[in-house]
């Protein structure tokens, strides 16, 4: 399939979504800055297997900051390996995944592979006796889920999907709010996720949901791991979900629009996402996440549209006041402790049956998702 390097790069040397890279650009290329000191002994070695969306920079950032080393890497496109070697230049192109998966020095493979692709690939990984890290949607379909449980469950490996919840510094300070008691017991959660499509700057793949598995299973991923995180749910269940292609009518098999309702054991939720932002917005869409209480909400905003510049911005309504909370000091823990998981073989980074419930429900909304008439 044909990629677009220049939009690769563009996207590559932005920030996610709630996951924050390290570095600095120089020319068309984010170069990453030395995090381990001279003669430091790393915490463990990982590898890349699948390069074919941006997000693999901040993952492998987020391993970097917090002592791995980067020892190698497989892709199948020239392109898309020239410019991630010249932004990882430590890390050398083997000719197969086999090398990646053989070799006993490492510990973890990160992957951020075309969609489809990355259940089948965490299986050989976990069953070659590494971790595995994994860019969202990690999982496509209910049958490939049920073998990656089936797999993680007989080798003891870690199977981690990146949300954007586990390095987002506003989620992190909203949890400990919810805690204290802030705003009471939650009730709701509401989670809207809306992107700018940007066609000139996607692969082929982007607009078939046999490679990305449909709009809920791609981009709700996020929404459903922060309900049933913020909740404190273990169970759920769809009320009601949908799914529609808008304004796309020359990509048949592609979705712009979709939502769900959602029942926990611990609350309720309701999720909106969408490939329909204006070009007239300045930044990649106004996601936002309002998390209603007994004794008042809080809304959580990717960006401030109108307002505030960059993001970390958390509101808080209570009975006595409402406050602004810029959350830019708070630091994610995720990288750090999947290390600690690896190492010592816990689960405090998340666990698997948290990782695998918000992948199930999401699923399960898209595959009884009812299909609009929308270009009738």
């Amino acid at each position: 399939m044909k990629s677009s390097r220049r939009s690769f790069i563009k996207s590559a040397i932005g920030v996610s979504t709630g996951v924050l890279a390290t570095g600095r650009l120089l020319g068309n290329t984010l170069h990453v800055m030395p995090l381990l000191k001279k003669n430091q002994t790393p915490r463990i070695r990982f590898s890349v297997i699948g390069i074919n969306h941006s997000h693999i920079y901040s993952q492998v950032n987020t391993v970097l900051r917090n002592g791995g080393e980067l020892v190698g890497f497989h892709a199948k496109e020239d392109n898309l390996a020239a410019n991630f070697s010249k932004t990882f230049p430590q890390a050398k192109r083997v000719n197969s995944e086999v090398e990646i998966l053989e070799d006993s020095n490492i510990q973890l493979v990160v992957s951020a592979a075309i969609p489809c692709e990355r259940a089948p690939l965490g299986v050989r990984v976990m069953e070659h006796g590494k971790d595995f890290m994994v860019d969202k949607p990690g999982i496509t379909s209910l049958s490939q889920l049920a073998n990656v449980r089936k797999i993680q469950q007989k080798t003891g490996r870690i199977y981690s999907i990146v949300y954007g919840r586990l390095e987002s510094r506003t989620m992190m300070k909203a949890s400990e709010l919810i805690k204290t008691g802030a705003i009471g017991k939650i009730v709701q959660t509401i989670g809207t996720g809306p992107h700018r499509v940007s066609p000139e700057s996607r692969d082929e793949w982007f607009f078939d949901k046999k490679y990305f598995g449909g709009i809920i299973c791609d981009i709700a991923t996020h929404q459903f791991d922060n309900f049933l995180y913020l909740t404190g749910s273990t169970s759920g269940k769809i009320i009601a979900s949908q799914v529609g292609n808008f304004h796309f009518p020359q990509y048949k098999h592609f979705e712009d629009f979709g939502d769900a309702m959602i029942q926990g054991d611990k609350g309720s939720g309701y999720i909106r996402v969408d490939w329909l932002t204006p070009d007239g917005l300045a930044t990649w869409g106004d996601g936002r996440l309002t998390i209603l209480g007994t004794e008042g909400y809080m809304e959580i905003r990717d960006y401030d549209i109108a307002g505030r510049e960059a993001g970390n911005h958390l509101f808080l309504v209570d009975q006595k006041t409402t406050q602004y909370i810029n959350c830019r000091e708070e630091r994610p823990l995720y990288g750090q402790r999947l290390i600690e998981d690896i190492l010592n073989r816990t689960e405090t980074a998340m666990s698997q049956a948290h990782c695998f419930l918000a992948t199930e429900l999401t699923l399960l909304a898209q595959k009884n998702a009812i299909k609009l008439n929308t270009l009738k």
